[in-house]
C-alpha cells in the first residue's frame, strides 16, 4: 500500500502559515489597485487607457525587480528575502501619503512602482520557499493551497478599496485623504509583520525540487546537466506566466468599467459586485487544490484554459446578466493558473530553481502592458475589450497540453 505523502511536515508548519500569509498580502494590495484605478478615473480625471499605467506601474516593477530579488534570495536566504520584499512593500504604501498630498498621478505611480517591487519580491520568494517546504510530489497542491490565500486576499481588497474609495460622498469627490488613510494603515500592518516574522525560525530544508538519485541517473531526467534556458517547461512556463497575467490583469482592471457601462451600476456597486468576482478565484483554488489529488495539474490547466476562453467570448457579446455571470467564472477559471504554471516551470531544476522563480516572476510584466491594449479598445467598447485575453488563453492552452513536460 502506498503512503500518502502528506501537504507539508509538522516541522515547517509555522513557516508554512507564515509564508501563506504572504499570498494573502499581495492579493489585497493587486486586487486594490484595480478599485484604485476607477478612483483615479474620478477624481484625478484620467481616461481608461490612461489608468491602465498603473498596472504599468505596478506590473512593470516586476521586470526590474524579479532578478534582483532572486540574487538577493540566493545569497541571502528565503527568510531575509521576504523581509526585503515587506520592507519595500511597506515604503511603497507609505509614500502615498505625499503622493495624495501633491495630487499627481505621477507620485502615485511611482509609490506603485516601488510598492510593485516589495510584491515581486515576495513572489520570487514565497513560491520556491513554499515548494520547498515538503515533498516535491505535493509541490503542486502546496502552492495552489497558499494562493487559495492570495484569492482571499483579493475579496478583501474590493471590500476595503470600494468602502474607502467608492462608497457614498468619496465616489465624487476630488479629496484624496481616503487615499492617504486606507494606504498609512496597509503600510502599518505590513510593517508588524516583517517584525514579527523577523521573530520566527525557519528550519533547515531540502529544496523540494531537487533531483532524485534515480532520477539524476535518467538522462532524460538529469535537467542540471542543462542551463537553465536549456529546459523547455520553464521556458514556456515563463511564456505562459506573461500571457497569464497579461489577462488576468487586464479582465481586473475594466471589471468595474463594465459594470457601470454593461450593466448600468453605480461605481460603488460595481466594486461590490468585485467582491464576489474574486471570491470565485478563492472558490476555484480550494477546488483546483482538491481536484489535483485526482486529475494531473497541468490537464486541469488545460480544461480551465477553455472555460476562460469560452467565458471571454460570452461576455465580449454583452448579453446582460449572461455576461456578467461568465465574467465572475473568468476569475474561477483564473483561480490555478498562476501557481500551476509557476509550480510546472520548476520541476525538476534542482540547482536552478531559484533562478527560474526570479524569471517565472518576471513573466508577470505581462500584466504591465495588457491594461493598456485593453483600455484603447475599452475607450470605444469595454465589452469588446474581453476578446483580446482568448489570445492569451491558446498560449496557456498549449504550455498545459504539451510544453509542460520535462525532457
Amino acid at each position: 500500500m502506498t503512503q500518502k505523502i502528506k501537504l507539508t511536515e509538522k516541522q515547517y508548519l509555522v513557516t508554512f502559515i507564515f509564508v501563506t500569509s504572504l499570498f494573502m498580502l499581495w492579493g489585497i494590495a493587486h486586487s486594490m489597485s484595480d478599485v484604485l484605478n476607477k478612483h483615479f478615473q474620478n477624481v484625478l480625471n484620467v481616461s481608461k487607457s490612461q489608468s491602465g499605467l498603473i498596472q504599468l506601474s505596478v506590473f512593470g516593477a516586476y521586470a526590474v525587480m524579479s532578478i534582483p530579488a532572486g540574487i538577493f534570495m540566493k545569497k541571502f536566504g528565503y527568510k531575509n528575502g521576504v523581509l526585503f520584499g515587506l520592507s519595500l512593500f511597506a515604503i511603497g504604501t507609505f509614500l502615498f501619503v505625499p503622493a495624495a498630498n501633491a495630487t499627481s498621478f505621477t507620485m502615485f505611480r511611482l509609490a506603485l512602482f516601488i510598492l510593485g517591487c516589495g510584491m515581486a519580491t515576495l513572489e520570487t520568494v514565497a513560491h520556491p520557499f513554499v515548494a520547498s517546504l515538503g515533498n516535491q510530489q505535493t509541490s503542486d497542491q502546496r502552492i495552489n493551497f497558499s494562493q487559495s490565500f492570495n484569492a482571499v486576499g483579493t475579496i478583501i481588497g474590493p471590500a476595503i478599496g470600494s468602502y474607502f474609495l467608492l462608497s457614498g460622498s468619496v465616489e465624487h469627490s476630488n479629496d484624496l485623504s481616503s487615499v492617504k488613510t486606507l494606504y498609512t494603515a496597509i503600510g502599518s500592518v505590513i510593517a508588524c509583520i516583517a517584525i514579527a516574522f523577523a521573530f520566527v525560525k525557519v528550519p533547515t530544508f531540502t529544496d523540494a525540487h531537487e533531483i532524485l538519485e534515480n532520477d539524476v541517473q535518467n538522462p532524460s531526467f538529469n535537467t542540471t546537466e542543462k542551463t537553465l534556458w536549456q529546459n523547455r517547461h520553464f521556458v514556456w512556463a515563463v511564456i505562459a506566466q506573461f500571457f497569464n497575467v497579461a489577462a488576468q490583469a487586464g479582465t481586473w482592471s475594466y471589471f468595474i468599467n463594465y459594470g457601470h457601462e454593461v450593466m448600468g451600476f453605480t461605481d460603488a456597486t460595481a466594486g461590490n459586485y468585485m467582491i464576489i468576482f474574486m471570491a470565485m478565484m478563492a472558490v476555484g483554488r480550494f477546488a483546483g487544490t482538491y481536484l489535483m489529488k485526482f486529475i494531473q495539474p497541468n490537464i486541469l490547466l488545460s480544461f480551465f484554459a477553455l472555460g476562460s476562453s469560452i467565458s471571454c467570448l460570452i461576455v465580449a457579446q454583452a448579453w446582460g446578466w449572461t455576461s456578467y455571470i461568465a465574467l465572475m467564472f473568468i476569475n474561477f477559471f483564473f483561480s490555478i493558473m498562476f501557481p500551476t504554471i509557476f509550480s510546472l516551470g520548476l520541476k525538476s531544476l534542482g540547482k536552478h530553481t531559484q533562478q527560474a522563480s526570479s524569471f517565472i516572476s518576471m513573466g508577470v510584466v505581462g500584466g504591465a502592458f495588457f491594461p493598456l491594449l485593453m483600455g484603447l479598445v475599452a475607450n470605444q467598447n469595454v465589452a469588446h475589450a474581453y476578446y483580446l485575453p482568448i489570445i492569451c488563453y491558446a498560449i496557456i492552452f498549449l504550455f498545459a497540453f504539451k510544453m509542460y513536460k520535462v525532457k
